[in-house]
């Protein structure tokens, strides 16, 4: 049995008092933080950053707070000693982990005996753990990146009570990483000329203001404005300190200054998540401009959210602060972004609101509080602005009042309730607590913060592949377990998001987004590595289905979207073989100007797919095309049956058509089908073509290899 929480906590904290335990924080962040490459960078060099042995930055954070709580000393600490210092830190990291879990697990016995049915998560003493070791759903460059758009309207406050604007911190924060990035390969080779007895790798976290200002075009006084803005008050030495949950003030003021002209950094994610998190709380103690700073951290989640859903979108499908009416012109209910796609719809609503320090330490009433006022309450808004969408008494205006003219139909409305914070766990602790409803047409909702909106739309950056997506991880909220987002996307992007009928829970684990992390890596910061995650983006790529389902989603017809739904769960065998089809009768077509096709059934038979390829104008191939899908969903007993006809040369897409009906005997169906001849294995052609004699296609194949399976008609 380990021993009690706080006893190790306290052990903790003792061994980070140690004289030269600087030089050992440097080493654990150099070992856990720092990832090496030569020319390029692959998953299989950063798998090393998920693994068990690897300190969490949340660990690390809790031993420089530690640090901190005393006077720190900078002697260099012999070999042996700062081997044991490493050893011991490992240690307590790990019985601190047991210390929390061991009596949540003692009394999650207890409680199953006597209720099989108990949920633990509900609770908050077993939410501490996920909360405090869960992995970051975010990256530090969003974090930097973001800054900008969430202060860009207060930079008026930040000159005036700050002397610098926010362009002036991500310039500095950015400098101080890319210095310290060059300073680590420094330090680490300068240690082959040193001494074992005086290796360390603190120098490379030292932050000079002189450095900064050079390296950049920021003059000397602005750089230590802003490194002081990020720096403990004086005479601030953490005393609040003294509990894993409790408020670390080196999280918000990660710069710990050591000298007049010198800072202590050790992870820079810090930094850029305390440049984007903590100038709001500047201004929140300014009882004069609190109102404002509110306001504008509101619309930014707004309008980035928007901005974001307008590259998948279009601008002109995506609408702001939108209006609900009622007919004594009374607001009835508000949408923050709300988005239309053909017969699709997304309501976002937006709000910007963290989990509280009493969360963190597990009080229950603070856990369920605080999920009311950031998630629930967004729910329950976005719910009722979808039920009020299908009914057109209820009319839709933007902010001046302009109506909002679009069909009101929905097939499908998704509500999005997005966080502009950092909200530990989210996915997890909405699984546990979201009450929510699904009708014929309202989705269950879908979680998420504007980090995770940034790479759903950076890599599903159609609406087709975009609301594929989105559609599949509502359905599946109740089978998917993930600590975060991203780690679903990752597997989506890697596998296809697909769950079989027989499977009741899937859990994925967090290493899985090591391609996808490597991507925005190379995307935002110029890495070496990928910029698409090898999957479903790469597999197909410019293949005829490429060409297809790129057509498709111009069409923004609910048909060709059902369509493109239907292709983007098919596995791929099926496309392959949906591939080989088309370029077999389009070769066929191109060879006699006649019309061919091509029949594959989807969804375990209970649906299908029936391709036309021909010269014909639109109408011609609209009226064969329904008829020949009308058979054929007969004949197969479907309650569904989807088609579409191209163009020979092209691949042009004249027309898409969807039959949605029940199934049901017809004696004059029956009648009809009986002139329908069966799909045959031969081509009709005007001269007899044998088994092994060269495809008249003029593929160079021999027919039975070529078009022998497709039939002409």
């Amino acid at each position: 049995m380990p021993r009690e929480e706080h006893l190790v906590f306290g052990a903790l904290k003792k061994l980070c008092a140690s004289d030269g335990y600087a030089h050992v924080l440097a080493y654990l962040c150099f070992r856990d933080n720092t990832i090496g490459y030569k020319d390029h960078i692959d998953s299989d060099s950063y798998i090393n950053m998920f693994s068990s042995n690897r300190l969490l930055r949340t660990e690390i954070s809790t031993l420089i707070g530690l640090m901190f709580k005393s006077e720190i000393g900078l002697s260099v600490p012999t070999p042996d000693v700062m081997q044991d210092l490493i050893s011991r830190t490992d240690g307590l990291l790990r019985e601190l982990h047991e210390a929390m879990n061991a009596p949540l697990i003692e009394e999650l016995h207890a409680t199953l005996l006597k209720n099989i049915d108990f949920n633990p998560f509900r609770c908050g003493r077993f939410l501490r753990e996920p909360i405090f070791y869960g992995p970051e759903s975010a990256y530090d460059f969003q974090y930097r990146d973001f800054s900008r758009q969430k202060y860009e309207n207060d930079n008026d406050w930040m000159k005036s009570n700050k002397g610098f604007s926010i362009e002036e911190a991500i310039e500095t924060v950015s400098c101080i990483s890319e210095i310290q990035n060059t300073k680590i390969m420094e330090t680490l080779k300068g240690l082959k000329r040193k001494n074992s007895n005086s290796w360390t790798m603190l120098p490379a976290y030292i932050v000079v203001p002189d450095e900064i200002a050079h390296h950049s075009e920021l003059d000397l006084d602005t750089v230590r404005k802003v490194l002081s803005a990020f720096s403990p008050p004086p005479g601030d030495k953490n005393e609040n300190f003294n509990n894993l949950s409790d408020f670390n003030i080196t999280n918000a003021y990660p710069l710990i200054c050591i000298a007049d002209n010198q800072y202590l950094l050790f992870q820079n994610y810090s930094l850029a998540e305390a440049l984007y998190e903590t100038p709001f709380y500047w201004m929140s103690a300014d009882k004069c401009y609190v109102n404002q700073a509110m306001h504008n951290r509101g619309k930014f989640a707004e309008n980035f959210s928007s901005d974001r859903l307008e590259i998948v979108f279009g601008k002109h499908r995506v609408f702001r602060n939108i209006n609900i009416i009622d007919n004594k012109k009374q607001v009835a209910s508000e949408i923050d972004v709300f988005v239309v796609y053909a017969d699709r719809a997304i309501i976002l609503q937006a709000k910007s609101k963290r989990l509280t320090i009493e969360s963190k330490k597990g009080n229950d009433l603070c856990i369920q509080d605080d999920f009311k006022k950031s998630i629930q309450d967004s729910y329950n808004q976005g719910f009722e602005c979808a039920k009020l969408l299908s009914d057109v008494s209820y009319r839709l205006v933007n902010s001046n009042g302009t109506p909002i003219n679009i069909p009101r139909k929905f097939s499908e409305i998704y509500i999005f309730c997005l966080l502009s914070d950092h909200y530990p766990s989210l996915s997890f602790q909405a699984q546990q607590f979201l009450k929510h409803k699904k009708t014929d047409t309202i989705l269950p909702p879908f979680i998420l913060d504007v980090f995770c909106l940034d790479v759903i739309t950076e890599f599903l950056s159609s609406p087709l592949r975009f609301l594929s997506y989105i559609n599949r991880r509502v359905l599946y909220t109740d089978k998917i377990f993930a600590t975060h987002e991203i780690i679903i996307l990752s597997y989506h992007l890697r596998k296809n998001l697909w769950i079989e009928e027989d499977i009741d829970q899937l859990y994925i684990d967090d290493s899985i987004t090591a391609d996808l992390d490597l991507s925005m890596l190379a995307r935002r910061k110029g890495l070496p590595a990928p910029s698409i995650p090898a999957g479903i983006l790469t597999k197909f790529k410019n293949s005829i289905i490429d060409k297809i389902i790129t057509q498709i989603e111009a069409l923004d017809e609910p048909a060709a979207i059902d369509l493109g739904f239907i292709i983007f769960t098919l596995n791929e065998d099926t496309i392959n073989q949906i591939n080989d089809g088309i370029e077999k009768i389009s070769k066929r077509a191109r060879y006699d100007r006649k019309p061919h096709d091509f029949t594959i059934g989807l969804d375990n038979g209970s649906s299908g797919l029936t391709i036309h390829c021909n010269y014909h104008p639109a109408n011609i191939s609209a009226q064969k095309l329904d008829y020949h899908c009308q058979r054929r969903k007969y004949i197969s007993k479907s309650n569904t049956w989807f088609g579409f006809s191209i163009n020979p040369d092209t691949f042009s897409i004249n027309v898409v058509t969807k039959l949605a009906y029940k199934w049901k005997k017809s004696e004059a169906m029956d009648k009809l089908i009986k002139s329908f001849s069966r799909i045959s294995s031969n081509i009709k052609t005007s001269k007899k073509v044998g088994r092994n004699d060269p495809c008249p296609c003029g593929s160079g194949l021999k027919y039975k290899k070529c078009c022998l399976k497709v039939r002409g008609v």
